[in-house]
């Protein structure tokens, strides 16, 4: 039980520090982020939000 409660809350915690999609934070990850490491929803988020 101990185990399942710990794994729960990792993924929160890892989860709740990224930023955004869309914000500025964002942008600026996936600038810094090699684009070949992106992915087809990465990309297209990145346009939708930061390009246009």
């Amino acid at each position: 039980m101990k185990k399942t409660i710990s794994l729960i809350l990792a993924i929160y915690a890892l989860t709740a520090c990224s930023p955004k999609v869309g914000s500025e934070e964002w942008c600026a990850a996936m600038k810094e982020k090699p684009k070949g490491d992106w992915t087809a929803t990465e990309t297209k988020d990145f346009t939708k939000h930061c390009i246009f």
